[in-house]
């Protein structure tokens, strides 16, 4: 089953812009996922081709009309293949999560909805049930930006895209906390040198370390992670030892 992906906007042009380079563009090269574009303004009724109008109750901006919408959604029918989720990219949706893109990676894809001016009718998300998602606590100019951050996240997960099947396991945010910071060469840097434990060789001693780490480093910045997963991920595995020899306080 290819991941499949319809993005619904105003400006087809901008795709597949960064989905087209690095792994998620060799990933569309082989074919391991598919991406079309349809322009909202296609489906559009008058000869003015209008998609908003002028919000009720009065107010700056304009919304995008409910019957354009529809009409664009309606146009992805995947009556005879399993039903993919219709997502509208908006500031009011719930935030965009790990966990909810590895749901959406095991699908068999999306439908993208992006939103642009004052946004969405509120009538389509329950004629259509659509389901309102956020990439961040900020406004953008429009959803497109938003629905190729849901996708590369999405298309990094699907087999065969990561070189290492085990590339993600320990990626921020899998195991509820925030990944472990990385070094590479020269040993010496400036004067910083990489954590001995690191270098010794002791896997279950790098491991513990690495735990250590993120977890603290979870505590320090994020800790609505800790909070949000009851703090299970706090406690390095059983016998580890905190070590950061060599490492800049």
């Amino acid at each position: 089953m290819t991941f499949a992906a319809t993005v619904l906007t105003l400006y087809p042009e901008m795709f597949p812009g960064p989905l087209g380079l690095s792994i998620a563009g060799r990933a569309l090269a082989d074919r391991l996922w598919s991406l079309e574009t349809r322009n909202i303004r296609d489906f559009a009724t008058d000869k003015h081709r209008s998609v908003d109008d002028t919000p009720a109750g009065g107010g700056a901006g304009m919304v995008l009309r409910p019957d354009v919408l529809a009409a664009a959604l309606d146009s992805v029918s995947d009556a005879d293949e399993p039903r993919r989720p219709m997502i509208a990219l908006t500031p009011r949706g719930q935030p965009l999560t790990q966990a909810r893109v590895r749901e959406l990676a095991s699908g068999p894809g999306a439908i993208l909805l992006c939103g642009r001016f004052e946004g969405f009718d509120e009538r389509i998300f329950e004629g259509r049930d659509l389901e309102p998602i956020s990439i961040g606590d900020y406004v953008l100019s429009g959803g497109e930006l938003g629905a190729m951050v849901l996708l590369d996240a999405c298309v990094r997960l699907l087999p065969g895209v990561m070189g290492a099947a085990s590339s993600g396991e320990e990626e921020s945010f899998e195991q509820g906390l925030l990944e472990y910071p990385h070094y590479t060469r020269p040993v010496t840097w400036e004067g910083r040198t990489i954590p001995e434990v690191l270098r010794s060789g002791d896997h279950a001693r790098i491991a513990a370390w690495r735990h250590e780490r993120a977890s603290e480093d979870t505590r320090l910045r994020r800790p609505d992670l800790i909070e949000r997963h009851g703090g299970a991920s706090q406690a390095p595995p059983s016998g580890a030892r905190h070590e950061d020899e060599g490492q800049d306080q």
